[in-house]
């Protein structure tokens, strides 16, 4: 595999060894740049890596101890997502990415996992994770629940590389099969994002947060060492030429049978459910303008 496998736990010095091409959306204004609506940036990220400091998609960071930071990057587009790894509860707490048009092609086709090493099932442990913080395979077997994908495989079949890294188990919450497959709320939330919103009409690129809570409170259960979210969430920006946009979606995964519709609030909404603070790195006027409402009709949710 030609893999760039950027990992680094917080435990040690915060340091990132990054090779990667970054494109075109990757670069956002720094505090002192008042380019864009808003200028000044009081809450951006500033843990001193250009990645989580510059990157929109990214939500403020939780640092400490505990804390791994998964940076996946691809020859073809550099980077493919980020994810934020709780070590001790060996529990992603969130999968930040971006859709655009580049890495929103299909190079890849997932029958071919049939030929190759894999004999078609390309799950794995994350190579980039300790044993004693990670979780594997046999972790979901008997346990009722499915591997359910954060950044799902459809939306990476810009190449295999890009394709198998989503087949990593850190980018898995377990997830009960009627609310990951269709027509689980889960599944038609990701193919509403994949089939109305990621399109070239709609948008020059989506920022997307998505995950699963882990937070003590908001736990349904732990099966074995696999815990398991009682609510799953996703947060996303589009930007349009200037324009910035923002929604949010929170389900239970008690209620499979919700619709889409019914779990859109705003940003702002989902902060205070998850008290996760998305899309810092944004300017403060524009942050706080996609985040306060959801406009419904440029959404095509009402």
């Amino acid at each position: 595999m030609k893999q760039l496998k950027l990992a680094f736990r917080l435990l040690m010095a915060l340091t990132l060894l990054a090779a990667c091409e970054a494109d075109d959306n990757d670069k956002l204004p720094s505090k002192s740049d008042t380019s864009q609506s808003g200028g000044v940036n009081h809450n951006k990220n500033t843990t001193g890596n250009d990645l989580l400091d510059s990157r929109l998609e990214v939500p403020a960071t939780t640092i400490s101890a505990n804390t791994t930071f998964l940076i996946r990057s691809v020859q073809n587009y550099g980077i493919n997502y980020i994810i934020e790894w709780d070590n001790k509860k060996r529990a992603q707490r969130w999968t930040a990415y971006q859709m655009y048009d580049g890495n929103s092609g299909t190079a890849w086709n997932r029958n071919n996992w049939m030929s190759t090493e894999w004999g078609g099932d390309p799950f794995q442990p994350d190579p980039d994770l300790p044993a004693d913080v990670r979780t594997e395979l046999s972790d979901y077997r008997g346990s009722g629940y499915t591997r359910g994908h954060i950044i799902p495989s459809a939306d990476r079949l810009n190449s295999k590389e890009a394709n198998e890294q989503t087949f990593y188990l850190s980018n898995m919450h377990p997830q009960a099969y009627a609310f990951n497959g269709a027509p689980g709320v889960w599944g038609e939330m990701e193919n509403f994002l994949r089939g109305y919103w990621n399109k070239r009409s709609f948008r020059d690129v989506l920022y997307v947060v998505k995950g699963g809570t882990i937070r003590d409170d908001q736990v349904k259960e732990y099966v074995g060492r696999l815990l398991v979210p009682q609510y799953f969430f996703m947060a996303t920006v589009c930007q349009a030429g200037n324009s910035y946009k923002g929604i949010a979606f929170w389900a239970n995964h008690d209620e499979p049978s919700r619709t889409v519709k019914s779990c859109i609030i705003t940003i702002d909404e989902l902060e205070a459910k998850t008290g996760l603070d998305f899309f810092c790195n944004l300017p403060d006027d524009t942050e706080n303008e996609v985040e306060r409402t959801v406009d419904k009709t440029y959404w095509s949710v009402n």
